[in-house]
């Protein structure tokens, strides 16, 4: 990303990435990071004090453009929208609801170890702070520490797991620990896969077993997560594991998940931690191989 870039707006399904060159007074065209200009948003998104539904976002791999696909409410998704470039250098992308009280879509990135931040409706990309490249992962969790803000989760070499409470402006309060011998897996949040109202993470291991840890809503070190209940095997045949929250608008987060051959499938939640998710269904035919980031 080109580091003069350094004010945005964000606005995706109501979200679209705009950026101000530094320095520039006065009121200018919206612009993409890669220098573009914006034409206009993605559409309207349901907000409210809950929001549970969000748009998809993509990054190609081979051009560092994002596309956004909202929910179409019945468990697709609708046509993406470009919403840019210059995100090839991003190491890491999360959405987050945290502005205008968790109503509005957010977005955190890391590019050379610093964490920035921008609210959807802003003017200015804020710099949470540096010394990120120690984490392998981060994973937007959606509120799971209980505070009124979302929060995100990191995991560093030694596979130990933290969790990092939001603020209303985008800052983030100090690190607690998780939990350690996260290693080798693949994290999901934002969603509530138990139905018991708290927010879990979904953890991939590396022999393809897929599991819930269920979240306990209190920002205890190592009490973050309790209990696990295994989902099951095979979910090593996905490439990229991703939530958009209530897909299909019966209230249940659900998982989206992407294969080797560029299919995207649904696997709609029950709210049942016995048996977390229904039969998959296919959403996507082909094309979703191009993204290495889906979130």
């Amino acid at each position: 990303m080109n580091r003069s870039v350094r004010r945005a707006v964000i606005c995706a399904a109501g979200l679209v990435l705009a950026a101000v060159a530094a320095g520039v007074s006065g009121v200018a065209p919206p612009l993409w990071p890669d220098g573009t200009v914006n034409a206009g948003s993605i559409g309207a998104q349901p907000v409210g004090p809950a929001l549970k539904t969000f748009p998809l976002l993509a990054r190609h791999a081979s051009t560092g453009k994002l596309r956004a696909y909202e929910p179409n409410g019945t468990g697709g998704l609708k046509s993406g929208y470009e919403l840019g470039g210059g995100f090839g250098d991003a190491t890491a992308l999360a959405q987050a609801n945290v502005s205008e009280g968790g109503r509005a879509n957010d977005i955190y990135h890391r590019a050379a170890g610093t964490l920035y931040y921008t609210a959807e409706h802003g003017n200015d990309t804020k710099v949470v702070g540096g010394g990120w490249d120690i984490y392998n992962t981060i994973v937007s969790v959606g509120n799971m520490g209980g505070s009124a803000d979302a929060d995100l989760v990191g995991r560093d070499a030694s596979g130990s797991l933290w969790l990092y409470q939001g603020k209303s402006d985008g800052t983030l309060a100090a690190r607690i620990r998780i939990g350690t011998g996260w290693n080798a897996m693949t994290l999901v949040g934002r969603g509530d896969y138990t139905g018991d109202g708290k927010a879990d993470l979904l953890a991939r291991y590396s022999d393809g077993t897929l599991n819930i840890y269920a979240g306990t809503g209190a920002a205890t070190a190592d009490a973050v997560v309790a209990a696990r209940y295994p989902v099951g095997g095979g979910w090593d045949a996905y490439k990229t594991l991703a939530s958009a929250g209530d897909t299909d608008g019966d209230g249940k987060t659900d998982l989206i998940a992407a294969d080797p051959a560029g299919a995207l499938w649904l696997f709609k939640g029950t709210g049942n931690a016995a048996a977390p998710f229904a039969a998959r269904v296919q959403i996507g035919t082909s094309g979703w191989a191009a993204f290495d980031v889906l979130f």
